[in-house]
């Protein structure tokens, strides 16, 4: 059984233009694995990187329309985003919880010229793989 850095690493493989990728503890944030090709992503970016991811999905802003919604429909709503993708002057980056772990999350980070299906594919893929390794 591969282990989360090599799939990691695998997921780079898989995409053209892959520069980064990592699986993020939505709890804690705290990088569970990453592989990245870029040899100025230090320690200290890749852990800002995963706060950011954290703060996108379970942030107190979040939380709080989350609340409003779970007023306003009269049922619970909760950890509600599932995917999410953004795009900057220089990359793509694809965010997926992983299904079977809802408070685990892989980051996949591109070139812009990578292709956004096999962006999304390749990410989407790997979630079965990961999640026996998530805590």
């Amino acid at each position: 059984m591969a282990t989360l850095n090599e799939i990691c690493k695998g997921i780079l493989g898989d995409v053209e233009g892959a520069v980064g990728c990592a699986v993020v503890d939505l709890n804690s944030g705290l990088m569970l694995a990453s592989a990245h090709s870029v040899p100025y992503f230090s320690q200290t970016y890749i852990d800002a990187v995963a706060a950011a991811s954290v703060e996108m999905f379970r942030g107190k802003n979040i939380v709080a329309v989350e609340k409003l919604l779970a007023s306003q429909r009269g049922v619970p709503v909760s950890k509600s985003i599932q995917e999410m993708q953004m795009t900057t002057a220089g990359t793509f980056h694809f965010m997926s919880v992983i299904p079977e772990k809802p408070d685990a999350l892989v980051v996949l980070i591109t070139s812009r010229k990578a292709n956004l299906g096999m962006g999304w594919s390749a990410l989407r893929r790997a979630l079965g793989e990961i999640a026996p390794l998530c805590p």
